[in-house]
């Protein structure tokens, strides 16, 4: 295996001292830029509340309704009305919150695992493992995601596990080609060709420089795809192929909510809106984590 460049640029020289750029914000201008740029944590901070402890945000019955309150418009008592069944819908969607985030979870575990293994090898590994991963890659790029994910789902028993296998193994493509392309990047550094021409082994070369420089990126990556998971996995169980009725699921919630749009928008309109929050929410934690992690 060889991490050496091919073209090492060291003709660039450090700038004088009077040319040095001078910092001039204040301690607490940058506090309030951190801030600004933080505050996606604490709405995602009370979605993972959801998904963790739901009862404390709802005493209602995800499963059990009453039918005397069945299609109930939003209300101080039920914030996103109640549907055909009288079960509360906020209870519901609070409820499914854990099993939406474990199977987009799990896509972008398998995502991000196996791209991330796939970009270093291919940018690491030499021109043949290069020139396979990347056949691979393609390969998967050719499909699309969510045909990829439908393929799998339907060839195998429709659930949570199918369902996260599916997206995850569509997510590969975009992990393995950023860690490619920043393993590329890093290497041709000074410092990494020094630790290569000192005697550092490829391992040590691999998990004391280049990861350490790859792992924002990914990172950043891994919330935009959390996202993307959550949207296809939805998407996905609008169309039947989540977790089966009366378990309540973000896309199964807008699935059984579309026959009932002329006298009850908000059994659609309302899942549909948290859907959308939380994907735009993933996208804002990324380039936060993208930021964070410049060098």
């Amino acid at each position: 295996m060889s991490l050496l460049a091919d073209n090492v640029d060291t003709t660039a020289a450090p700038l004088a001292a009077s040319e040095q750029p001078v910092a001039r914000t204040s301690g607490s201008s940058a506090a309030r830029r951190r801030l600004a740029r933080w505050w996606v944590l604490v709405p995602l901070a009370i979605v993972l509340l959801w998904a963790l402890v739901p009862s404390l945000f709802t005493g209602h019955d995800p499963i059990t309704g009453v039918p005397a309150d069945k299609l109930l418009a939003p209300s101080s008592e039920h914030l996103f009305g109640t549907d055909h069944l009288g079960r509360d819908v906020f209870s519901r969607v609070v409820y499914g919150t854990r099993q939406t985030l474990l199977t987009a979870g799990l896509a972008c575990l398998i995502g991000s695992i196996v791209g991330s293994i796939l970009g270093l090898l291919a940018g690491t590994a030499g021109r043949f493992a290069d020139s396979a991963a990347m056949r691979l890659v393609d390969v998967i790029l050719a499909v699309p995601a969510f045909l990829i994910a439908l393929i799998l789902v339907t060839a195998t028993e429709p659930g949570p596990l199918s369902l996260g296998l599916g997206v995850g193994i569509a997510s590969i493509a975009a992990f393995a080609r950023l860690v490619r392309t920043e393993v590329l990047r890093v290497r041709s550094r000074d410092f990494v060709q020094a630790a290569l021409m000192s005697g550092g082994g490829y391992f040590t070369v691999l998990r004391r420089h280049i990861i350490p420089h790859v792992i924002g990126p990914v990172l950043s990556l891994l919330a935009v795809d959390l996202g993307a998971a959550i949207l296809a996995i939805s998407g996905l169980g609008f169309l039947g192929f989540g977790s089966p009725p009366p378990t309540p699921e973000w896309g199964l919630l807008i699935s059984e909510g579309r026959q009932y749009l002329s006298v009850a928008w908000w059994l659609t309109t309302l899942p549909g809106l948290v859907i959308v929050a939380a994907v735009m929410l993933m996208a804002t934690l990324g380039r936060a984590v993208n930021k964070a992690f410049r060098f």
